[in-house]
């Protein structure tokens, strides 16, 4: 399957993802944990390439990001400013 960048980057919530966990003052071992518990299987390497653009986010893991970083999928997608 080819995934296709877009502006040089697999994924738009990336920059988001980062910002709200750093918000929240949580790791990235500790966001790659927690979104484990809630049935998503993901390593802090992957949590550090998506925030760095380098890893596609598929749509199933976006809610669990939202819920877990308590933002809306919205404002991880760019769409509000929340």
């Amino acid at each position: 399957m080819k995934i296709y960048d877009f502006n040089g980057k697999k994924n738009i919530s990336g920059d988001r993802i980062r910002e709200a966990r750093q918000k929240k003052r949580l790791s990235q071992t500790d966001l790659a944990a927690q979104m484990q518990v809630a049935g998503i299987v993901i390593e802090r390497d992957s949590i550090s390439r998506i925030e760095i653009g380098t890893r596609f986010v598929p749509d199933y893991e976006l809610p669990v990001f939202a819920r877990i970083l308590d933002v809306p999928v919205t404002w991880l997608l760019g769409l509000d400013e929340g």
